[in-house]
């Protein structure tokens, strides 16, 4: 949102929290502390959550709807209004409106990128004047994801998700299918049967479309407990451009595949079994904040 510098802004509205697919997911090792070293692509698609912020005069944080399943202090949208506050010793303080799209526990983010758009809204109402890297670095106190939102580009992403390579994804649309259950993502890592000695890519592997399997570590261990999210990729397999192509986000449960235009996504939409949750997205290469603000 561009404002002259003279001019106190107290409210932004329709702030887009965007969510990421991850088009592939390799875990490759495993630190003594516990953390899991990984290697993926992250992918920013047009489907959002939205907030709205108006700032208050007497230090409150308050979520003012409510959100199924998530109590107002357990949100990570008012943690990361705390934590900024808090870093930067302000007395202001903010309502948020949380119009929530994105699923809970479907790997595509959408907690982590509240919390990000929160973090990028509030340091431009509350003029805390942090830079883009200062911002990545409290996110990271948030969550592994929410540094990656705070950067808003496509990245290819290594380490315990920490390391960021801007890269340059396909344009293309996704079909994305919410199989209707919820992944605790502690579930699968901690689980026995998780691999985690797949042998490490370069950027360059991915840039170049090498035929390298281009897969989702965590998947096989989510559908083994939940045969839902193998009955949605296998489903989405029949209209498989390349072999692989449907594969589950992140640590689930959502799942997708990708298409080379709008027509051909919304064809499958269409033919999606009613008793799943589905919906279409294109891909972006930017954060739409990026594109259309300056938080």
């Amino acid at each position: 949102m561009n404002t002259p510098s003279n001019t106190v802004v107290t409210k932004l509205s329709n702030c887009p929290a965007p969510a990421k697919l991850n088009l592939f997911l390799h875990i490759t090792g495993r630190r003594e502390d516990g953390y899991h070293l990984l290697q993926s692509v992250f992918q920013l698609i047009d489907h959002c959550d939205y907030l709205d912020f108006e700032v208050r005069n007497d230090g409150a944080i308050h979520r003012v709807n409510a959100i199924a399943g998530v109590p107002e202090l357990s949100d990570l949208v008012v943690k990361a209004a705390r934590l900024l506050q808090q870093h930067c010793k302000i007395n202001l303080g903010v309502n948020i409106y949380l119009h929530k799209r994105l699923p809970m526990g479907g790997g595509v983010g959408g907690g982590s990128s509240d919390a990000a758009t929160t973090l990028m809204a509030l340091n431009h109402l509350w003029q805390c004047h942090l830079n883009k890297q200062q911002l990545m670095k409290l996110g990271l106190q948030l969550g592994a994801d929410v540094p990656f939102f705070i950067y808003g580009q496509n990245a290819f992403v290594e380490g315990i998700g920490e390391q960021m390579q801007e890269i340059t994804t396909p344009e293309q649309w996704f079909v994305v299918i919410e199989p209707g259950v919820h992944v605790p993502t502690p579930t699968i890592f901690s689980a026995k049967e998780l691999t985690r000695d797949t042998k490490p890519v370069r950027i360059t592997d991915f840039s170049n479309a090498a035929k390298v399997e281009w897969k989702n570590d965590l998947q096989a261990v989510a559908c083994a407990l939940h045969p839902e999210i193998a009955n949605a990729i296998n489903w989405l397999k029949q209209y498989e451009v390349n072999q692989g192509d449907a594969k589950m986000t992140g640590s689930g449960s959502c799942v997708f595949c990708a298409f080379q235009n709008e027509d051909a996504a919304k064809n499958v939409l269409q033919q999606v079994p009613h008793y799943w949750t589905s919906w279409i997205a294109k891909a972006l290469q930017q954060h739409p904040i990026n594109l259309h603000n300056n938080l």
